[in-house]
Parts: C-alpha cells; sequence; structure tokens
C-alpha cells in the first residue's frame, strides 16, 4: 500500500513539474510569436507593441500605434492553442492505470495466507476456513522477533500478542474463535479477511467456528511459556563457607545469573556483618551496585570486597548476597556466601588443652528467632501462603526447642535433665543418664588436678557429682515471664502470624538478658521417678486385660476418584461423566504434565462418544495422571497340607 502512494505522489509531483515548465513556457516572446503567426493583420510587427518607444524613429512611432490599436481589437479566447488529444490521451491513460494499481494494490496488513484444511467436507453455500495465518508478537523485552506462522497451533512466550487473519469461502455472516474453556474472541471482517488478536497470559484450546458452518471444526493448541526467574549460582568461593585467612584485607565474589531471555546488566550485593557471641550479637548491613559482564542469557557478577571499608576486622562472619533483576523485572536472591573470621583460640597448655571440648549449636538464639521472623515478613509478598505457614511453622519449632531448654531451670520436663549452664550461647549441654540409688553410679573418666574427680575417686559422697541451676525467687520469677512469653511468641508462629509473634519475642529477650545477669544458686539434679514395675504379674501367663491390636486395613479407594473411575469406565466401553472429570482438571491443572492434552482428549470423546480411538487416548492419559495406589502387604503363602498342619499345631 505504501509503495502505491508512493508512486501516486510521484506521479503527481511529475504533472506538477510540467505543469509549471508548461507556464513558464507563456511569456513575452511566445505571446509576440503566436501573435504574428495566428493574425497576418498584425504584419510581423507585435514586437514593436510591447518594445520601449523612446529609441524608435518616427516611421517606427507610427507603425507602433496602428498595430497597437489591432492587438487590442484581437479578443483573448482567439489566443488558446488547440488541446493535444494524443498526450491527452496518454494522460488519461496513465491515469487511469494509477487509480487501478492503487484500488486494487494488497493491503500489507494481510499476511500470505496459508491454505487450511480443517477436515470437513466441503458443501455448497456452507462457508468453511480455506486460509490461515497466525502472527505471533512477543513482549518487546524478551528482543524475539515478530513470525508469521502458517498454523493455527504454536508455543508462544507469555504476553505475546497474537492477531489471527483467517479466510472463508464463502464468507459467512459471523465468525468467532470458541474457547474450550468457555468464550469467545470474535473475528472481524476486512479486505477479504476476517481478523482477530488477543494477549494470551495462559495456555488455551480454540476452534475456528463461522457462522452456518456444519461439523465439529479440530481444536487447536496455543501452549503459552512462562517467562522463569533469573538462576544465580556462586562461582567464587566454590564452597558455602570460607575461613579468612591471616592478614587477609581483600576477599574475591563472583555470582553468575542466567536468564530465558536476558539479565539486567546491574546487580546488587547485600553485605551483612555479623559480630560478637550469643545473644550480644551485633548486624549491619551494606549494599554494593555491581556491574555484569558478558551478555545475552548469561551474565557474571563479580567484584572484590575490601575487608577494611566494611568494617570486618574483627572476629565474626561476612555474609554476601547477589540480588539480580531480568528484563521483565523480576528479581531474586542468589545463594549466600559466608568469609568468617574465627576468634582467636586461647593460648592452651598441658592436660587443660587436651580435655578442651567444642559442642556443636544445636539450639537456635532468641535473637535468631526475631531475625528470622523479621526476615520471613519482609519476603511475604514472594512466598505463596502455603511456603509463608510451613517457614512460620519452622520458626515456631526453633522457638519451641529454645523455651523448652530455658524451661529445664524452672523444673518444666523437656525429654532430658537439666542443664549446668544458662543457654547464653547456641552451645548444646551435654545430658546425663539415670541415677542409681543411693546417689551411686559409674565414674566418667578422671582428669588429673580437678578436685570433684579426686574426691569421686578416693572419697565416699553422698552428694551429687554433678549439680543442677536453681535461680533465686526474683530471677525465677523473671524467667516464668520470659517462658510466657515465649508460649505466645509459638503459638502465633504456629498460626502462621509471625508479625504477632514479634512482640513476644522482643519481651522474652528482654527477660533472657536479666536472667542472665542474675546470680544462680546450685542444687542437686533429680532423676526422673518412675513407676515401678510389678514383679506379681511376671512369667505368669495371664492375659487379662490386654486387648487387641491388629493394624488397620489399607485404604482401598484412590485419593482421587474422578480420574480412576473415568479410567475403569472408559475400559468397560460405559458411559464417563465428563463434566466432573472436566472440573477435576480444572482444579488439578497445577499438578498435571499436560493439563491442555487431557482436555483435548476428553473434548474428543465429548464430540465423538462413540470413537475407540478418542476413548483409547483419553484413557492413556488419565492413566498419566492417575494416583498410584499405596503399597499393600503380601500375605506369605500358607504351603501345602503338611505345612498347615504345623501351623495349625503351633496355635
Amino acid at each position: 500500500m505504501w509503495l502505491a502512494l508512493g508512486l501516486l505522489v510521484f506521479t503527481g509531483v511529475m504533472i506538477v513539474a510540467a505543469a509549471l515548465r508548461e507556464a513558464r513556457r507563456l511569456d513575452e516572446d511566445w505571446l509576440v510569436a503566436t501573435l504574428d503567426r495566428t493574425h497576418p493583420e498584425l504584419e510581423d510587427s507585435t514586437d514593436l507593441v510591447f518594445a520601449d518607444a523612446e529609441g524608435f524613429s518616427p516611421l517606427q512611432r507610427v507603425q507602433a500605434g496602428r498595430i497597437a490599436v489591432r492587438v487590442e481589437a484581437i479578443p483573448p479566447r482567439k489566443l488558446v492553442e488547440a488541446w493535444p488529444a494524443r498526450k491527452l490521451a496518454t494522460g488519461g491513460i496513465i491515469a487511469v492505470a494509477l487509480a487501478t494499481i492503487v484500488l486494487a494494490w494488497p493491503d500489507s496488513k494481510v499476511p500470505m495466507l496459508a491454505p487450511a484444511d480443517e477436515g470437513l467436507a466441503a458443501s455448497p453455500g456452507v462457508p468453511r476456513l480455506v486460509g490461515q495465518a497466525l502472527i505471533v508478537q512477543p513482549p518487546a523485552y524478551t528482543g524475539a522477533p515478530t513470525q508469521t506462522l502458517g498454523t493455527l497451533d504454536a508455543r508462544v512466550p507469555e504476553g505475546s500478542r497474537l492477531v489471527w487473519t483467517l479466510r472463508f469461502a464463502p464468507q459467512p455472516a459471523g465468525a468467532g474463535l470458541g474457547l474450550l474453556e468457555g468464550g469467545r474472541i470474535g473475528l472481524e471482517p476486512g479486505a477479504g479477511v476476517w481478523r482477530a488478536s488477543r494477549r494470551v497470559t495462559r495456555s488455551l484450546l480454540y476452534r475456528v467456528r463461522p457462522e452456518g458452518g456444519r461439523g465439529v471444526p479440530p481444536l487447536h493448541r496455543i501452549e503459552v511459556i512462562a517467562d522463569r526467574p533469573p538462576e544465580v549460582r556462586a562461582l567464587v568461593p566454590g564452597a558455602t563457607l570460607t575461613m579468612a585467612a591471616g592478614g587477609q584485607r581483600a576477599w574475591r565474589v563472583m555470582f553468575e545469573a542466567v536468564d530465558d531471555y536476558g539479565v539486567m546488566p546491574g546487580a546488587t550485593l547485600r553485605l551483612v556483618l555479623a559480630q560478637g557471641e550469643g545473644e550480644n550479637v551485633t548486624f549491619r548491613e551494606r549494599s554494593l551496585t555491581v556491574r555484569g559482564t558478558g551478555g545475552g542469557r548469561r551474565m557474571r557478577f563479580g567484584t572484590n570486597i575490601d575487608l577494611g571499608a566494611v568494617g570486618f576486622s574483627e572476629p565474626g562472619d561476612l555474609v554476601a548476597q547477589l540480588t539480580v533483576r531480568d528484563a521483565k523485572g523480576q528479581r531474586v536472591q542468589g545463594p549466600s556466601v559466608i568469609l568468617r573470621r574465627p576468634p582467636p583460640r586461647p593460648a592452651d597448655s598441658g592436660l587443660e588443652a587436651m580435655t578442651r571440648q567444642a559442642l556443636p549449636a544445636y539450639f537456635r538464639s532468641q535473637r535468631q528467632v526475631i531475625i528470622d521472623a523479621e526476615a520471613l515478613l519482609a519476603s511475604r509478598p514472594r512466598l505463596a501462603a502455603d511456603r509463608f505457614g510451613a517457614r512460620s511453622n519452622a520458626i515456631g519449632d526453633d522457638q519451641r526447642l529454645l523455651r523448652m531448654r530455658y524451661g529445664q531451670f524452672m523444673g518444666e520436663d523437656s525429654g532430658g535433665g537439666a542443664s549446668a549452664a544458662m543457654p547464653t550461647n547456641d552451645a548444646e549441654e551435654g545430658t546425663h543418664g539415670d541415677e542409681a540409688e543411693h546417689g551411686h553410679r559409674e565414674a566418667a573418666p578422671s582428669v588429673f588436678g580437678t578436685l570433684g574427680d579426686i574426691t569421686a575417686e578416693v572419697g565416699h559422697t553422698h552428694d551429687e557429682p554433678e549439680a543442677a541451676t536453681l535461680l533465686d525467687p526474683d530471677t525465677r520469677a523473671i524467667l516464668r515471664q520470659a517462658l510466657d512469653a515465649m508460649w505466645q511468641s509459638e503459638a502465633a508462629l504456629r498460626l502462621g502470624e509471625p508479625k504477632r509473634a514479634l512482640p513476644h519475642a522482643y519481651r522474652a529477650l528482654r527477660f533472657i538478658k536479666q536472667v542472665q545477669q542474675a546470680t544462680r544458686i546450685f542444687l542437686a539434679r533429680t532423676g526422673p521417678q518412675l513407676p515401678p514395675v510389678d514383679e506379681s504379674r511376671r512369667l505368669t501367663g495371664k492375659r487379662e486385660g490386654i486387648g487387641g491390636r491388629g493394624l488397620p486395613d489399607l485404604a482401598a479407594r484412590a485419593a482421587d476418584p474422578v480420574p480412576g473411575a473415568a479410567w475403569r469406565r472408559l475400559e468397560d466401553g460405559r458411559a464417563v461423566d465428563l463434566p466432573a472429570l472436566q472440573r477435576w482438571v480444572a482444579a488439578n491443572a497445577a499438578r498435571i504434565g499436560d493439563p491442555l492434552a487431557l482436555a483435548a482428549a476428553i473434548d474428543g470423546v465429548r464430540v465423538e462418544p462413540g470413537c475407540a480411538a478418542c476413548r483409547a487416548r483419553l484413557r492413556a492419559e488419565l492413566w498419566k495422571v492417575m494416583a498410584r495406589p499405596a503399597a499393600g502387604v503380601v500375605r506369605r503363602a500358607r504351603g501345602d497340607a503338611m505345612g498347615r498342619r504345623y501351623l495349625e499345631a503351633l496355635r
């Protein structure tokens, strides 16, 4: 169309240029020549009328006067030349040809249509699809080019704009695209074709339905490819935890990010510096902007961190985490890498160095519970509801363990004995075995120079060799308040409400700080009081009061009865409840590998209930999504007659 318009404009410009050239030719010389040629009575002296009379001779002045009177008597219409018939005919033919080209020029918006075959029999006067084209315009951020397909089935990026161009023969009164899930996309006529456009964000199945058409057209499939978030992995250092070398002043980190359509060149490196011990840990955070290298779908982000500039000079941990963003705007936090500067080891010597033991950190501190809860609240918009609840419940488990550990000092049962020290850090205290009667028990290996071991070896004391911690009444009341606050914090975390748990967690932390500063006294630890064994019932053979404990039978019914029932009915050739099966597919689409294939198979049976191939196809698709039954117990073979008699004799 644009070429035709350009040709028309060029022709118009040429016509105007020719007209201007012809107008410039009609000057004074042309007028004099024309008058002398067409009017003999002017005696070829017309030039005297338009010339300057100052230099004329008397005879020329007389002649100029006579000719001027005759020129004024000539009417202007006699100066018009006859129309050039040949030129006019040629111009008319050219104009008609140009007009025909412009009007008949094909519209560039109509792509080249591919032949369509819907598998329907042609009938006179019944509209059917004869030409088709599908234009796929991916989102601009993907950088993918626009494609024109000759088929109505396609796999397209999420957010693509689809333009259908269809041609029917004969032309119907109306047409549309009928969606299998319900709904319709209307087709608009224009330039002999029918068009429709739509931006797709999820996969769909549809049919081309012209008004007045016969038969059931085949299904066409549009599969939408979701834009996955970037994937980030740490390249340097190779391990998650790295120990700082002596005198190390810089730390090299490098991450790699991969995305479907490209990663933005700018990323944020988050640095968290943790220093201190136990409940006295302090955190400082800062962010750096890192520029990536490479291009396209894979980029690397590397930098050298100046440890002195970030204040990492004392023992502690420096955590680095990269946050990247793709072209769509999806943000992803990569894995964390840790640089640890351990505290200096004390100068031990002799037997003290041999007996020093480091216990692993099994319990989290109250401050860590608060940090985890705040981090969970910050990430709530990016987490699904079930994932958010699971993480909140996990923090509740940590709160429970910490509450039980502090509860030992109040005499609460926590599945073990009381601890010998307040849990001011993450070190787990050892547990001890049950005490024997009268306070005697098996002694541990002695350590030379320890007063308690000397007493245990050479003396006989009724005091317990280990002591449990008990607090004074005021401190005990504070600890009770801390435990109550932990109870309320744990309850809110179990309910998936970390925001409501934070005030109680902070209150528990304040009480714990007060308890840690209190004076402690030591009393003997008491062992568990188990009920005595009834010796009179031993080896008597009496079974009164003992009930049967048979195992429950396995469920014979599958977790999802709908696909199983449909699968069995398809095998027997019976009718299937297709609407119920379709509703089940819609409700469980997330866990079905290919829901479109299953929906298409259901539609095939709906259209042709007696089609054996359609029923077999649906049965095969249902087999892929059916839940596998739980494994049952296989009974042992009863054996032959002699074996059965032997088993009966044993009874």
